[in-house]
């Protein structure tokens, strides 16, 4: 396939593109993105390939997802890359915003979803999943598809935005995707990139504390004392620091005594000076 993607860079050039499909009938998918793309946005699309007639990713580092001190300015770049990943994955249409298309002089709206955002991730990054409702809830409007996908590793995230269009009655339907790891077990990120070859060694580890773990909670063993004990084990495997490991409600994420609801085990950890996510179902 050619790597040639067609590319629209603000809203009325998006839905003329879109409003052409729907008069033939298409169903339409939208995978978001912020770039810097690896084996499992590409599987994102290829899965919304698979269930619509057209694909369109969307790519905008969104500024309101980063606090002052947070990695926006360094945030890996490659328009021209990444496009040509997407169309060999199938993708028809890149939208490629600018922040003044997306955020335009005198722009005064923010989108808070309360509750599920509010633990784990909210607790470390409290800015965060407002930025990202209201740049979701904007893509959303702005292309109307069918449906939207999203990665499960961020699993706080997809609860986010899954109550967001519950709640605002956006009529789309948002899909969560597994998570696509590397040979080791480590969840491929965009971030991984920063990581040294004795942190990238390091990082896999954390896979596997997280799947005993699970073990753990599954053979009886209290809650409390299963993400205490994995948090050291991290800690002992050369992480610098831990801002969670937590197993919670599937759902709404909060805090459970035992496992007669779905779970969810999630951590945040930092190795050096990148923090890596991940999550697993219990």
């Amino acid at each position: 396939m050619s790597s040639a993607l067609p590319v629209v860079r603000d809203v009325p050039a998006l839905r003329a593109e879109i409003a052409a499909w729907r008069k033939t009938g298409l169903r339409v998918g939208l995978v978001p993105t912020m770039g810097a793309l690896h084996e499992g946005h590409l599987s994102l699309v290829q899965t919304a390939k698979e269930k619509c007639d057209r694909v369109i990713a969307s790519l905008f580092v969104n500024p309101r997802q980063f606090a002052p001190h947070e990695d926006f300015d360094r945030y890996p770049r490659d328009e021209a890359g990444d496009s040509a990943m997407l169309a060999g994955a199938g993708c028809d249409l890149l939208y490629a915003p600018d922040r003044a298309a997306m955020y335009p002089a005198g722009f005064s709206t923010n989108v808070i979803v309360s509750d599920v955002s509010t633990p784990l991730e909210g607790e470390f990054r409290p800015h965060f999943f407002g930025g990202v409702a209201t740049v979701v809830s904007k893509l959303l409007l702005q292309a109307l598809p069918d449906a939207a996908y999203f990665g499960e590793k961020d699993y706080q995230q997809l609860q986010v935005i899954k109550r967001m269009t519950r709640d605002l009655d956006i009529p789309v339907e948002i899909v969560g995707c597994a998570t696509v790891r590397e040979h080791d077990g480590l969840a491929m990120s965009s971030r991984n990139a920063y990581l040294s070859a004795d942190e990238r060694r390091v990082a896999a580890r954390l896979n596997h504390i997280m799947h005993d773990a699970i073990k753990a909670a599954r053979g009886g063993e209290a809650i409390t004392e299963v993400e205490a004990e994995a948090a050291r084990h991290i800690a002992a495997a050369g992480f610098a620091s831990v801002d969670y490991i937590a197993i919670r409600d599937a759902e709404t994420l909060q805090p459970i005594a035992d496992l007669s609801r779905p779970a969810r085990i999630l951590a945040a950890a930092w190795l050096g000076k990148t923090r890596l996510i991940d999550n697993m179902a219990v």
